[in-house]
């Protein structure tokens, strides 16, 4: 099995992301988009939502770091199925603005999910660790 760490894509007139054909068994049980920690998106495979983030963002009810985690990855999050044979997700208008991204996808992965961003953000790596 091949690794693909990094593939760019330009979306199609409906917003749609086509996953490369070698990561689509990952998104077998949907796919979630999220706001990312900074101005891009994070791209997980359902079952690692489910099983590792969902967890994570339960916390204590209390908590204001973890209420805010929650504030930030719902908002405008989505989940969807990949279309059939062609492995398209659809991103919605809101998030590619929050984004800053148009019809040109980068996509690079970290570790069990994918950070969806701008070819001028990945460019100039605006997205570097603060």
């Amino acid at each position: 099995m091949s690794t693909v760490d990094y593939f760019e894509r330009k979306l199609d007139d409906k917003r749609r992301l086509t996953i490369p054909p070698e990561l689509r068994d990952r998104f077998a049980s949907g796919a979630v988009v999220t706001r990312g920690f900074g101005t891009y998106l994070h791209l997980y495979p359902k079952d690692v939502w489910d099983n590792l983030v969902e967890p994570r963002l339960e916390g204590d009810i209390l908590d204001e770091r973890t209420a805010d985690l929650n504030v930030q990855f719902r908002m405008g999050k989505i989940e969807m199925k990949p279309d059939g044979k062609q492995g398209r997700i659809t991103l919605e208008q809101h998030q590619l603005d929050y984004a800053g991204m148009t019809r040109d996808v980068v996509a690079v992965s970290v570790g069990r999910y994918w950070r969806l961003m701008s070819p001028e953000q990945a460019r100039t790596n605006k997205v570097a660790a603060r």
